[in-house]
């Protein structure tokens, strides 16, 4: 591990990124909002010009050059996909519009699948989307939402989940990272927990893909969902991966053109996997662009991006606390490149807009984590985020402006 640290060059690295070279308020950019979503190196930028400049057109359905040379990129691209989460079949990825797109073609899936009184689990770490699509799903099946509690140091409290569970638990839904607090949650006990009682599960990994590369299959996942632009990709593509036996189960969640096999005006059939969960047109080019996304990201390795962003958040963490009166929330000792935090009773807003000034980049709020938020009886944190492209230099630069920022608001 020591040896692929050394071997990171972050300036090298940091040349791949033309946003990075810019300034913001006379100031050099220092982007620390990576949660939010990423920035998107130059082979990706050149991927979508490539697309439009060159073999701009629809896919699956035509038989000229464009059509399919644009069809086999967008497949290919899925294939790419494929490998990356270890999927088992091609057929079980599917292009969606991003992570919240996927949560919600398996929460409507799943409307005819549930009765009265079954029960859904939820954990009390969930972004919003993560939460709101289950609750829409608990009003119209009759369904229990049920939540792990978290503790403290923003980490579950299992032995409470494992009480939950029971043979009325159908589902279980859970982020690997939660995007507030950037706790690593123990998804592999959750998975063999709920299984245990029959219970399907579902993992939101639109924060734990930045920094860790999952193997769907080791997991055991029945689902897991992603978005591209938190990968160095671009927004409005993400992926739903489902084991086949389930994809099967679940109805398509839209009609249209290329989810169906037979339309007739007394009947309609519908494709096989995965075309009956990709109605319509789909985002060609994104899909493209996620799959040149994740070869820049795989050349450059996860295991060394994990090590270098510790350091970081090693790093951060001293730096920080050495401002007085500022307060982390989120200490698990399992966590990705992450830090919220609030300095005394100033509101996180206020920071926010000042860092801004000095050309830093930081997310203010809640995070649509507004659970997490009651939990600490706090209006919301300021959240710096990392990734393999910061340097320690920009955070000394944070810790600089938070001080100014402090100076000015006491």
């Amino acid at each position: 591990m020591q040896k692929e640290i050394v071997m990171f060059d972050v300036h090298k690295i940091r040349e791949d990124f033309p946003i990075l070279q810019r300034e913001v308020n006379g100031k050099p950019l220092v982007y620390f909002d990576n949660a939010a979503t990423s920035q998107t190196p130059q082979v990706v930028i050149d991927a979508i010009v490539n697309y439009y400049s060159t073999y701009n057109a629809n896919i699956h359905r035509g038989v000229h050059t464009l059509s399919q040379e644009a069809t086999d990129a967008y497949e290919i691209a899925r294939q790419k996909v494929q490998a990356h989460f270890n999927a088992q079949h091609a057929h079980e990825i599917i292009l969606t519009a991003g992570t919240t797109h996927s949560i919600n073609i398996v929460a409507s899936g799943f409307t005819s699948l549930l009765s009265s009184g079954d029960e859904i689990i939820v954990s009390a770490l969930e972004h919003h989307s993560n939460i709101v699509p289950w609750q829409m799903l608990c009003e119209r099946t009759g369904a229990v939402l049920k939540v792990i509690p978290m503790d403290e140091e923003g980490t579950l409290v299992l032995d409470t989940y494992e009480a939950l569970l029971s043979e009325k638990t159908k589902l279980v839904f859970v982020n690997h990272v939660s995007n507030a607090l950037g706790t690593i949650n123990p998804i592999e006990t959750i998975i063999t927990q709920a299984h245990a009682v029959g219970a399907a599960v579902l993992i939101d990994g639109a924060q734990s893909c930045p920094h860790i590369k999952p193997d769907v299959q080791a997991l055991d996942a029945d689902f897991y969902v992603a978005s591209a632009h938190k990968l160095c990709g671009p927004t409005g593509v993400g992926v739903l991966y489902g084991k086949e036996e389930w994809l099967h189960k679940l109805p398509p969640y839209q009609g249209g053109g290329e989810m169906i096999d037979q339309v007739t005006f007394e009947k309609t059939t519908y494709a096989g996997l995965p075309h009956k969960f990709e109605a319509g047109t789909p985002n060609i080019c994104g899909g493209i662009a996620f799959g040149a996304a994740l070869d820049y990201m795989n050349a450059i390795g996860f295991e060394s991006i994990a090590a270098y962003e510790h350091e970081l958040l090693t790093y951060a963490t001293q730096q920080l606390l050495q401002i007085e009166g500022l307060k982390i929330y989120g200490t698990s000792a399992h966590k990705t490149a992450v830090i919220s935090f609030n300095i005394d009773n100033i509101h996180p807003y206020d920071v926010g807009t000042i860092v801004d000034k000095l050309g830093i980049a930081v997310r203010t709020g809640h995070h649509c984590a507004q659970p997490i938020m009651d939990f600490y009886k706090i209006p919301g944190t300021i959240r710096a985020s990392f990734s393999f492209y910061n340097t320690k230099e920009e955070i000394d630069a944070l810790v600089t402006a938070l001080q100014k920022a402090k100076m000015m608001l006491s």
